[in-house]
């Protein structure tokens, strides 16, 4: 009988554990993978905040599940549009995030359109200003009304389509100088810049150090996750911005959900899918690779929560992507 009952026993056991879940791997993690991308449509609205006057066109990538999704957002550079970084909105849709890319009137594609070069210098120069920064910030909490209200609109098209309680901010350039702003970085005290709390999680693609007053006290006190990404020659000569400045903002963060990727070689032009700075110049094919999978891995893991993505990324899954030479920390 006691032998029995040991037989019955380990049975018992073997068929507990067939029926448990496999464990997380991280090697079996694959933020590169598209199971969607077939599927990924996109449409073009424009939102109109009416307490501002304002009129923000926004280009949205849908997934293929109509299923609440997580939102990213995204916001282009000076003198951008909508339609840039399509690379990102195609693969993250596909991925299963509802993505909305804004454009920024005063300082997009029309500041610059159809003027000569001096004259295009000066237009972009004159609308990296703080009264840019803030219509900017006031687009993306307007943005995030209108998807609150078109989710609950019954018969709307987009009805029940944004999963709100996981948003996600994402930016280049100027983008990441707001992105910063409404995801944590304070201003000296001055109160002119309010940050949106429906903001959980933030990427910033050449991010900027504060124009006045130390990196700690504008970035010490970030309480979400922030994946900083910018390159050896990152630089904005238009407007005295270097690699340097660039680099103060990881050191200042506080330590939790905390990363910064270098890509060696990598210019200013490399995040997004226009032109290099120079002609004839071609792009590292590794660099985009590099942002897609680390930015996909940011987001499973602190937007979607996966856990075997959180393994990836503060394990050795970014190495697995990355050439030699390009750098990786987190804290």
């Amino acid at each position: 009988m006691p032998h029995l009952t040991r037989l019955l026993l380990l049975h018992l056991l073997l068929i507990l554990t067939l029926a448990l879940p496999a464990p997380l791997r991280a090697d079996s993690y694959d933020p590169l993978a598209l199971p969607g991308m077939q599927a990924v449509t996109w449409q073009e609205l424009t939102i109109a905040d009416a307490k501002r006057q304002r009129e923000i066109p926004v280009r949205l990538y849908l997934p293929t599940t109509v299923a609440p999704a997580p939102v990213l957002l995204f916001s282009h550079g000076l003198g951008g549009s909508r339609e840039n970084a399509v690379y990102l909105g195609e693969h993250w849709a596909a991925r299963g995030y509802l993505c909305v890319f804004l454009q920024h009137p005063g300082s997009d594609e029309n500041i610059w359109k159809g003027k000569s070069r001096l004259q295009q210098f000066r237009a972009l120069k004159r609308a990296a200003d703080l009264d840019n920064l803030l219509l900017r910030v006031g687009d993306v909490s307007a943005v995030l009304d209108q998807l609150a209200r078109w989710n609950r609109t019954k018969g709307h098209p987009l009805a029940g389509r944004f999963d709100l309680t996981r948003v996600g901010m994402a930016g280049h350039s100027f983008g990441a100088v707001t992105t910063q702003a409404i995801s944590g970085e304070r201003f000296g005290g001055s109160g002119t810049v309010t940050g949106d709390p429906r903001i959980k999680a933030a990427l910033i693609m050449s991010p900027s150090s504060p124009r006045k007053g130390a990196p700690r006290t504008a970035f010490g006190q970030v309480a979400i996750p922030w994946l900083l990404m910018t390159g050896t020659r990152d630089d904005v000569p238009l407007l005295g911005i270097d690699l340097a400045a660039r680099l103060t903002v990881f050191p200042a963060l506080p330590a939790g959900g905390k990363y910064e990727l270098v890509l060696d070689g990598a210019q200013h032009a490399a995040f997004g899918d226009g032109p290099l700075r120079k002609p004839g110049e071609t792009r590292n094919p590794n660099h985009h690779r590099a942002i897609l999978a680390i930015s996909t891995a940011f987001w499973d893991a602190w937007l979607s929560k996966r856990a075997e993505a959180r393994a990836w990324l503060d394990g050795n899954g970014p190495r697995t992507v990355l050439e030699e030479q390009d750098r990786w920390q987190k804290k």
